[in-house]
């Protein structure tokens, strides 16, 4: 079960890595004309939403729902979060590489292309959405009903046996 202290220090360690990823999505084009730092911004970036879903997933497998084996409930009440999160980091990642190509050569002019408007136009979208989705899942993830044996619990287990 996941002990209140500890689980305060995992919800920072999540806003942390949920505002580092903010600050990046509103400060890294003021650094085009230093592709380095840009590229360890988004190296950096897309290692902290990675992080954010390695722990998302490990706060899943500690509650007692996961180990009373019914994932199926777990991935459908937090289905949305599980998907927008992985399509997020997808389009992340095709952003930065995309940036990077475009500027590493010639960062001293202004490259921006129609498909590059409109990726980095999703991905600021999908940003959003993925901080409000993300920030709700680890908050719910905190209700003790998650970690202990409760009516709720059986009547879901039951539903899932019919």
């Amino acid at each position: 079960m996941l002990q209140t202290s500890n689980y305060s220090l995992v919800l920072s360690l999540q806003f942390l890595l949920l505002s580092y990823d903010l600050f990046v999505n509103s400060f890294s084009e003021l650094l085009q004309k230093t592709p380095v730092i840009q590229l360890v911004l988004f190296i950096i970036q897309d290692i902290a939403v990675l992080f954010n879903i390695i722990i998302i997933f490990l706060m899943f497998f500690n509650t007692f729902v996961f180990q009373a084996g019914l994932v199926n409930l777990l991935f459908h009440k937090f289905k949305g979060t599980i998907i927008l999160t992985a399509v997020y980091f997808a389009l992340s990642i095709s952003l930065h590489v995309w940036v990077m190509n475009l500027r590493w050569k010639n960062s001293n002019s202004f490259i921006w292309t129609d498909g590059l408007q409109m990726l980095f136009v999703f991905q600021r979208l999908a940003a959003v959405l993925y901080c409000y989705f993300y920030k709700r899942t680890a908050v719910r993830l905190g209700d003790p009903h998650f970690y202990q044996d409760s009516l709720w619990l059986r009547k879901e287990f039951m539903q899932v046996r019919r």
